[in-house]
């Protein structure tokens, strides 16, 4: 092919940069590469066709390689780039490829400032985001509807929806991605209601709601245990905007139902659905069964999750922390030997927090930081508060067999709970702190933050895999229901 290339189509720039995009765009990787390396002629679309390529199938490192690289950097390659990481889940190196293309001179484009604004919704970076919102509005920047909806989302996933309610009505067009992000923000900030309402608003302002609208409006519905809306919303769903539910609207009604304690209907709810349930709806009543305290019944279904999804650790973490509240410690051991022997990974807790325009990230059990000594210092100080508090360790979370004494010393190292150390150690007193998860809070991080919140007169913010919680003055919007 490439001998074809060299007789049919000579040196010439365009018509190979066209054959290397076809390469790369039908995953003949490796061939656009030979062809790569043997033009001797490659401009700025030659190395951005490969960088493009190469995230496209999920070789970041390799674009990242090339990008390196490249002699002459143009807004398309670090725009492919920047992508590239937020597609791959690297959002804080994301942001520092974003501020190194500004400082290279380099002005971002509508793609590149989307793709960062997303990196921080995720972390929730705040300041930078605002940075960037600001940087759009002094440069002159049209907000099209892209860039106007991620704005959005990224206001609301940091936790200020008032903040994404104003961006959302200075939008000239308001269209169905912004409308549904305003709904999301509002079910994971836990105001059902509220989200009930734009979603009228919205159909009255002649937009129709698609799927994705209705996973928004059925999640609030089912953080706000608001079970008659919900039901109706399906129905209507079917009948009312003709839209064929998917496993996610399923999900989404077994969960409505199983946080209520509805379990027995859930269940049937379960077994009549046209759709074969699979992971996602077997862990929604699983989660019901954790809340509710029905043991066996999760028992079962924690097995079959394992059968259906047998490299996600967090299926045996469920089955075996099921069999530890039921006090069958050998089976539980069993459950994480097994998981063991499959060379299945648990996914660690990890907490970010963002401070004076740098994201800090702790794990569970944290080592690395820098200030990590600090940290456990002030961990250790905050710990005597709260015993002094009359605080008990809510130890029922952990599936390990260990005595009460050593389950307290596993629990105080939570990486929230690392993460609203550093928050104390570093803030003034009186400011908000804000940490943001990738794991659900457990009962103890809960019950620690609400107390800390009071101790120390602080407002604290935690964003976990699901939801927001706002805690202030020992008390959380969540009202225990999470």
């Amino acid at each position: 092919m490439l001998t074809s290339s060299k007789q049919g189509f000579g040196f010439e720039v365009y018509t190979t940069n066209s054959l290397l995009h076809v390469y790369a765009s039908s995953g003949c990787i490796k061939s656009a590469r030979i062809l790569f390396d043997w033009f001797p002629r490659r401009d700025s679309v030659s190395w951005n066709t490969m960088i493009d390529g190469y995230i496209k199938f999920g070789n970041v490192d390799m674009a990242y390689e090339l990008f390196e690289a490249m002699p002459v950097k143009n807004v398309v390659s670090w725009t492919a780039i920047i992508s590239g990481f937020v597609k791959e889940g690297l959002h804080k190196e994301a942001l520092t490829l974003f501020h190194e293309m500004l400082l290279a001179g380099v002005k971002p484009d509508s793609v590149s400032l989307a793709s960062s604004l997303a990196a921080c919704a995720r972390l929730g970076a705040l300041d930078q985001g605002r940075w960037i919102h600001i940087y759009i509005d002094k440069n002159g920047i049209q907000i099209d509807p892209i860039l106007g909806c991620v704005l959005v989302d990224m206001y609301v996933k940091c936790g200020v929806m008032e903040e994404g309610l104003d961006v959302f009505r200075k939008l000239e067009k308001k269209c169905l991605c912004a409308w549904t992000a305003i709904i999301a923000g509002f079910a994971i900030h836990g105001r059902g209601r509220e989200a009930l309402d734009w979603f009228t608003q919205m159909q009255k302002a002649g937009i129709k709601p698609n799927q994705i609208t209705f996973v928004a409006v059925l999640t609030a519905c089912s953080h706000a245990g608001l079970i008659k809306e919900g039901k109706s919303l399906f129905e209507g769903m079917m009948t009312v905007h003709k839209l064929k539910p998917s496993i996610e609207h399923y999900g989404c009604m077994v969960d409505l139902l199983g946080r209520a304690g509805l379990l027995k209907e859930a269940k049937e709810f379960t077994e009549k659905m046209p759709l074969k349930p699979n992971a996602v709806i077997w862990g929604a009543l699983l989660n019901a069964c954790r809340i509710h305290g029905h043991l066996e019944y999760g028992k079962q279904i924690g097995k079959l999750l394992i059968e259906l999804d047998p490299k996600h650790g967090g299926r045996y973490i469920h089955l075996a922390s099921m069999h530890a509240a039921a006090g069958e410690w050998d089976q539980a051991v069993q459950v994480r030997s097994q998981m063991t022997h499959r060379g299945v990974l648990k996914l660690p807790g990890c907490s970010t927090i963002s401070l004076n325009g740098a994201v800090h990230e702790l794990f569970a059990g944290a080592v690395s930081h820098p200030q990590i000594k600090e940290i456990y210092d002030m961990w250790d100080r905050i710990a005597e508060r709260l015993t002094e508090e009359g605080y008990e360790p809510v130890t029922g979370d952990l599936l390990l067999d260990l005595e009460d004494g050593e389950k307290e010393i596993a629990i105080q190292h939570h990486s929230e709970k690392l993460a609203i150390a550093l928050g104390l150690l570093t803030t003034k007193p009186g400011t908000a702190i804000r940490i943001f998860k990738n794991l659900r809070v457990c009962k103890d991080c809960h019950t620690a933050t609400k107390l800390i919140s009071k101790i120390y007169s602080r407002d604290i913010l935690v964003r976990d895999r699901t939801r927001f919680h706002f805690i202030s003055e020992g008390k959380c919007s969540c009202g225990d229901y999470w």
